[in-house]
Parts: structure tokens; sequence; C-alpha cells
């Protein structure tokens, strides 16, 4: 009969300790796991609006990085496999939603709720060594030569390289694209000459652009962009206006918790996330950065990276560049 009792109190603690776990959080520290490598975009908008919602929920939050395998997909299965109890989130972009197609990760964009904190747009620069000084002068010698221009634009699947596929697709330019693990090490390849174009964000280019160690030929956007200290950048459209029909492709930088998690967790963890994107900290580190802040979190960023995802993923399987048709995943075309 004793036994029987204390049997019947140990089941009773640890139904209800998950229930007081989540009411208390956080208690401990959080770990923010970003998909890419240190130094690019996802990796600084991670830690700048991490540290401010540290000190908001009043614990730290330590952010790594897990770059590698398929669109982020090691950073992914790490967090995914992780309990689901909020302390552990992963820092992705909108580039993680190809990971599938890739072949390096078995769910959904749908197992995460996301928090978008928002993006930038892409450039195209070259080194300063390159001889080409304009985009046309670029895309017309990828022409001539099929492949013979090696160019980077992170990871494959990443948007910076949809974004080389789409202006390949709308110019009739060939590339010889070499995958690098985050944009921060295919911006370092560019300006050592181990490639000769770059396809990331202005924010990610910027201090090197300024610095003359990259010469920005063109925004993949529909207008011109004014640089701070170096003038405007023309738009690729300009030159080419069959772009229009695969550009631009958006960025969506943020990061997620799983969607399986407690929902008053979820719900601490997206009002520390807003409230960060209304510190001053924030909004002066966006505006001198070149960032255009979303903030959107619960059904609408989720449905946001719906889109993207049936969007990339269908997007790669047209121009065969994935490995997984996207209907056998699941994915509807949008």
């Amino acid at each position: 009969m004793r036994s029987r009792i204390i049997l019947a109190l140990i089941v009773l603690v640890l139904s209800v300790s998950p229930v007081l776990g989540a009411k208390r959080y956080p208690v401990r520290d959080i770990t923010n796991v970003v998909v890419w490598g240190a130094g690019g975009g996802t990796d600084t908008c991670n830690r700048v609006v991490s540290a401010e919602m540290a000190k908001i929920l009043g614990v730290n939050i330590n952010v790594i990085n897990k770059p590698g395998g398929a669109s982020g997909s090691i950073g992914m299965n790490y967090v995914y496999n992780q309990r689901s109890d909020g302390y552990t989130l992963v820092g992705l972009s909108e580039s993680v939603v190809t990971a599938s197609v890739q072949g390096g990760w078995n769910q959904r964009m749908s197992v995460w709720d996301a928090m978008i904190i928002g993006g930038s747009p892409d450039i195209l620069s070259v080194t300063p060594s390159s001889p080409y000084k304009s985009i046309e002068d670029l895309l017309e010698a990828a022409k001539k030569n099929p492949g013979s221009i090696k160019a980077g634009a992170g990871g494959a699947g990443s948007i910076h390289h949809l974004n080389l596929l789409a202006l390949e697709k709308g110019s009739g330019a060939k590339f010889n694209f070499i995958p690098y693990k985050g944009s921060a090490p295919s911006q370092t390849a560019a300006m050592s000459g181990e490639i000769s174009v770059v396809v990331t964000s202005v924010a990610e280019q910027q201090q090197l652009i300024r610095g003359g160690k990259l010469r920005p030929l063109a925004m993949l956007t529909p207008d011109a962009f004014t640089l701070a200290d170096v003038g405007s950048i023309p738009s690729a459209f300009d030159s080419y206006p069959t772009l229009s029909e695969h550009l631009p492709i958006s960025q969506a930088i943020g990061m997620a918790i799983k969607a399986d998690a407690p929902a008053s967790v979820k719900q601490k963890v997206q009002d520390a996330f807003k409230k960060a994107l209304e510190t001053p900290a924030v909004k002066e580190w966006a505006q001198k950065n070149y960032y255009k802040i979303s903030g959107k979190t619960g059904a609408a960023a989720n449905k946001e990276f719906a889109n993207l995802e049936s969007n990339f993923g269908w997007t790669l399987w047209e121009l065969k560049a994935a490995k997984v048709n996207p209907a056998d995943l699941g994915i509807p075309q949008i």
C-alpha cells in the first residue's frame, strides 16, 4: 500500500513539474543556436536582438553557431532534437526553408514558431582587382564563357544562392557557383580573389565596400540604393528588365522556438522578442546597418515561412537545383 502511494506521488510530481516549470520560465540561461556561421547577417541579427531579450527575460541568452549541412540543416536538426522547453532557440533565416528539398532535413517548417527580425536587400559585388566595372561587363562575360567565372553566395539553397540562380535565369548568364558555410566566408573568398563574384546583403557587405575590399556592381532589387560614403548603386533591373520575372527575393532573418513548446513559454519568448525590437539599441543598429525591421511572430510569421518554403522549394525544383521533389515532402505550390 505504501509503495503504491509513493508511486502515485512520483507520477503526480512528474506530471505537474513541466507545468510549474513553464509558469516559472525562464529560470536558467537560454541558448540560441544560429544555423549559419559567425559574422554573417543571421548571426549578427540574432546576437543584437538576443542581447536585448536577455535583459527583458532576466537570464543570459548564449548565442552559438552550428553551421553546415544543407541550408542550415545541422543547426536545425540539433535544436529539433532538444527538449521543447524554450531553453534552446534556433537562429535562422529564410534560406533554411530549402533544407528539406536539399535533402538535409526531413521536417516541414511548421515544427517551428518563427519570429522575424527583418532583412536587408541583396547586392552583387566583385573583388576589387576584377576586370568587371559594371553589371553589363560581368553578365556579358558570363554569357560568353559559361561557367568560367566563380561566384559565391553563401550556402547552397540560401537566399543569396537563389538570387544568383534567378539572376542567371533572368539574364542568360551562367556562373560557376562555389558554396560556402555562410555569407561571411563567401565574402572573404571574394576579397581574397578565390572567387570573383559574391551575392550577399547590403548589411553584410557595407563595411567591406566602404573599405574598398569589395566593389559593388548592382542591386538585385528593382530600385537603385544609396549607401552612405559610397553613393548610388544601380539596379540590375535597369539593364536586364526580364529580371523582374524572377526577382527580388527578400530576406526574413529571425529566430524560432519549437512549435510544441508550452504556450506560456512561447508567449514569454515572443513578448520579449517584440519588446527587444522596440529598444533604442535595436532600432539604432537596424537603421545604421540597413535592416528593415519586421517584428512578425505567431501566425503571421509562420505563414510567411510557409510561403517561403513553397516559393523557394518549388523555385529550386524548377531550376533543377533541388535533390528532393517538394511534392514528395507535402509542400504545396502556392
